[in-house]
């Protein structure tokens, strides 16, 4: 084997791996905006569920006190008597929902707690019993949420996966 040769063979190489690192980078990139987009999905997702569940129980336990008493369209204060004694002073029995900047919080007792990340938009829409829209929180039996994320947890500084939009209706199971 000459030197040319030898060298021949590396240059040939040297494009080949070129190539295959090339291959793995778009691998790699692919993985990391698809486990992004997942990661997007799966918050809002999970926040609209316990959204919900909140609405759906909102009002239980007596007639009174209202069920909602704030009904802003990024904030929303909703009340239920978990433990029976007619009064909302118990942590859980009065729970808020509001977007602080680009996080989704939960109070029930003990500070807002983050539930969401990268959220672009929280919209709340709120109807009566008659299915009009309304801003009267004791009129509220149906909530419009609109929910809408992005990662922010991408691990390529170029990867950009679009925005998740996740929606319902949910009703006051007990007014």
């Amino acid at each position: 084997m000459t030197l040319a040769e030898l060298l021949a063979g590396i240059a040939v190489l040297a494009v080949l791996m070129t190539g295959m690192l090339g291959i793995l980078e778009q691998g790699h990139r692919a993985y990391f905006i698809g486990a992004a987009r997942v990661d997007a999905q799966q918050s809002a997702r999970a926040a609209l569920a316990r959204l919900a569940a909140d609405i759906r129980r909102a009002g239980a336990g007596g007639l009174g006190f209202d069920a909602v008493s704030i009904a802003e369209p990024q904030r929303v204060m909703l009340h239920q008597d978990t433990d029976g004694d007619e009064l909302l002073a118990s942590n859980g029995e009065t729970v808020v929902w509001l977007l602080t900047g680009a996080t989704l919080r939960r109070a029930a007792g003990g500070g807002a707690q983050p539930v969401v990340d990268g959220v672009e938009q929280f919209a709340l829409t709120y109807f009566d019993a008659a299915d009009a829209p309304t801003t009267l929180p004791a009129a509220v039996r149906s909530i419009d949420i609109t929910l809408t994320t992005r990662s922010l947890h991408s691990l390529m500084p170029d990867a950009r996966p679009g925005a998740f939009v996740v929606a319902t209706r949910v009703r006051l199971r007990n007014r």
